[in-house]
């Protein structure tokens, strides 16, 4: 009897994990997404609004007009992108915003829902509106890519066990906002940000070259901005680098993607 218990258990866990496995765009890989997107959204909405009464929003007027700019051209982009590929239900309850903050970090991120945030430190390394493509376009991928989803789900077999996904997030909201928070690098309370991986990396880069062409920015000029962060980074790595590796291995990958996305910003002319 307990033996059939356990077994019951199990299948519900697998028959969970199974139905919870999407497929990142592009790629078409497999990934393992157990929280859903509304809870998602709902702790990115709150915890982006926490952010920005707790941080100072730029008052450079020119630099903060060409964020919202830029972002709502990749905006446009990815809508283009995922509606061609049949995955426009991946923006169902997106509220794109794009913010500009003061900071001395080298730093960008975006929530789900694409909640955006671009630290003025780093617009000396983009040094224009291009170059702010590359970022945005790359920190945007990860959202779409659902990679927090993936990161936080892994954490979450990982901490729960054999415990029912289901009770671990209704039982436990503090340590899934904890988990939230650790994934997108927010809250020093956490102490440790959840790294992306190599893969989550390189789908980035790549998803993120395509929308940056679709969006009318040369994705030429991506290496050369991922060169020019490789170089900030010699003496102190800048936070952008802490979890984005930035090697010779990246910059190949941008070259051997690079005519797929000249196609895609070619048709932008």
């Amino acid at each position: 009897m307990i033996k059939t218990a356990k077994a019951l258990i199990a299948f519900v866990i697998l028959n969970s994990i199974i139905i919870a496995c999407s497929t990142v765009p592009l790629t078409n890989r497999s990934q393992l997404n157990l929280i859903p997107d509304s809870e998602m959204q709902a702790m990115s909405y709150q915890q982006y609004g926490e952010f920005l009464k707790d941080n100072k929003l730029s008052k450079n007027h020119s630099q903060t007009q060409m964020v919202k700019r830029a972002g709502k051209n990749i905006q446009s982009a990815v809508t283009q992108y995922l509606a061609d590929n049949n995955y426009a239900h991946l923006l169902e309850g997106y509220a794109w915003e794009f913010n500009l903050v003061e900071s001395d970090q080298v730093n960008a991120w975006c929530m789900p829902g694409g909640k955006v945030v671009v630290y003025s430190r780093i617009l000396p390394v983009t040094k224009n509106e291009t170059g702010l493509a590359v970022v945005m376009g790359h920190e945007i991928a990860h959202a779409i890519a659902e990679h927090g989803n993936e990161r936080m789900s892994q954490e979450l077999i990982r901490q729960a066990g054999g415990v029912a996904l289901s009770v671990a997030l209704k039982d436990n909201p503090e340590q899934t906002r904890n988990y939230w928070l650790a994934a997108y690098g927010l809250g020093s309370e956490v102490g440790v940000m959840l790294p992306f991986s190599r893969l989550h990396e390189s789908e980035a880069d790549h998803l993120g070259l395509i929308f940056m062409a679709m969006a009318g920015y040369n994705p030429q000029e991506a290496p050369k901005f991922w060169e020019r962060m490789a170089k900030a980074g010699e003496q102190k790595p800048p936070e952008f680098l802490s979890t984005h590796p930035s090697d010779e291995t990246r910059i190949s990958n941008l070259n051997k993607w690079m005519p797929e996305a000249m196609r895609y910003y070619d048709k932008t002319k």
